[in-house]
């Protein structure tokens, strides 16, 4: 037994002097937590909170500083400021992407998600040209998010206001909206295509368009099928997941607090009606609404951080010498629920985006969707996803929790890398 901790305290030895010399090899990364052998920093966070716990560490060791996940060093960026310095004023060197460990098995070069450089550039750009094609910040793509807004509102009336999960019927717009962008068709919410699609989000999409496939010949190409299939699934992931979610969350929100809930139906009734389908136009009038979205974007915080960045090249960044290739992690968190721009952060009030007018106040610590070179490419289609989606429940519904309001649990069931809410069922009780 002697012998094995002998040998225990040796190999631990050799791994800290292994990681030390990593370190100064590369230049002294910003200070950090002692990582421990083979875990790292593991055991010093709380992995159902990690942005709790980097926001501990930020209060000790500044806004730049490093954590071990496992034996790899990640700069970790905390606070507007430094996130604006890092990804917007230095964009071209933080803009390349990394990976998590936990996501090298199904990460791979391609798609527009991981890929970097000349691929990653020009399938931006293709998919840019694509959604002003299909007319997203214009009435073509509105009225499409419309028009399958309507058919939620059927197939909720279809519940007869009795207790329903709603999971399956929100994840149904944004996916046929973004089926709409990419193919020109939509699925009725009843066919098994579509619910497996659903219910299979996070595995590989095989659904891509022939019209590309002449492509995969031009060896200079980009486009290959193997490339083009990926981006449709991560397009297919980042348009379906992140929207329903936020959607999900969001009702659960207003069952929470049905005074909010009450307030938008008023201004609903005073702006729209019940006759008319909301437009976005309607959003400029509706200066409460709007920040309602806006403020259960930045409460639930549904991506407290990225996918990490990579360093393009070697950076001095606030004094401190960061190598080529570090892995950069980003807290959105700590923007989100910054307490000088949002007083009271960790509560729920739309007034955080209302100035003392009632009018609707930008901020730009709003940054759901990142910023830089690497934010989501479909950040106005989620905007009007989002506003369409919501203020159409609204107007035809009245949300009816299963338990009084008080009793309702709005705590992420994770908090990690994705903040997700609890399950629950709610009745819609048409107005």
């Amino acid at each position: 037994m002697d012998t094995f901790i002998i040998l225990g305290i040796c190999l631990s030895f050799l791994i800290l002097i292994s990681l030390w010399n990593q370190n100064h090899d590369k230049g002294k990364l910003p200070p950090g937590p002692i990582p421990l052998p083979i875990v790292g920093n593991i055991l010093q966070l709380n992995i159902k909170n990690i942005p709790k716990s980097l926001n501990m560490l930020a209060k000790e060791y500044g806004p730049v500083f490093t954590v071990y996940f496992g034996m790899r060093p990640y700069v970790v960026l905390h606070g507007y400021n430094t996130l604006k310095e890092a990804l917007i004023d230095q964009g071209e060197e933080f803009s390349e992407r990394g990976r998590f460990s936990i996501m090298d098995e199904a990460a791979s070069e391609f798609g527009i998600v991981f890929s970097n450089g000349h691929r990653w550039r020009q399938t931006r750009s293709f998919f840019l040209m694509v959604l002003r094609n299909m007319g997203v910040g214009k009435k073509t793509i509105e009225n499409q998010i419309e028009e399958e807004v309507l058919c939620l509102v059927e197939a909720l009336k279809k519940t007869n206001g009795s207790p329903c999960d709603p999971t399956f019927l929100l994840a149904c717009v944004p996916c046929n909206v973004i089926f709409f962008v990419l193919f020109q068709k939509r699925f009725d919410y009843s066919d098994k295509k579509l619910q497996f699609l659903i219910n299979s989000s996070h595995e590989n999409s095989r659904i891509v368009s022939s019209s590309w496939i002449q492509e995969n010949d031009n060896k200079k190409s980009e486009f290959t099928m193997e490339h083009l299939i990926t981006t449709v699934m991560d397009i297919f992931a980042a348009g379906t997941e992140t929207i329903s979610t936020t959607i999900r969350y969001g009702l659960l929100l207003l069952m929470k607090y049905p005074e909010i809930s009450a307030k938008i139906q008023e201004e609903i009734d005073h702006v729209i009606g019940r006759q008319r389908r909301p437009c976005m136009q309607d959003r400029s009038r509706m200066p409460y609404m709007d920040a309602v979205v806006h403020e259960i974007q930045r409460y639930i915080d549904v991506v407290p951080f990225p996918i990490p960045r990579v360093t393009t090249q070697d950076v001095q960044f606030r004094g401190w010498h960061i190598p080529k290739g570090t892995k950069i992690l980003i807290s959105l968190t700590s923007v989100l629920h910054d307490k000088k721009e949002f007083p009271n952060p960790d509560k729920f009030d739309p007034g955080h985006f209302l100035d003392d007018t009632g009018n609707f106040r930008k901020s730009d610590y709003f940054m759901p969707f990142s910023v830089g070179k690497r934010s989501c490419v479909g950040e106005g289609l989620a905007h009007m996803e989002m506003f369409l989606i919501l203020t159409t429940i609204l107007q035809h519904f009245t949300l009816k929790p299963q338990f009084d309001p008080k009793d309702i649990d709005i705590t992420p069931v994770e908090n990690g890398l994705l903040s997700l809410p609890p399950s629950y069922e709610l009745c819609f009780i048409p107005v």
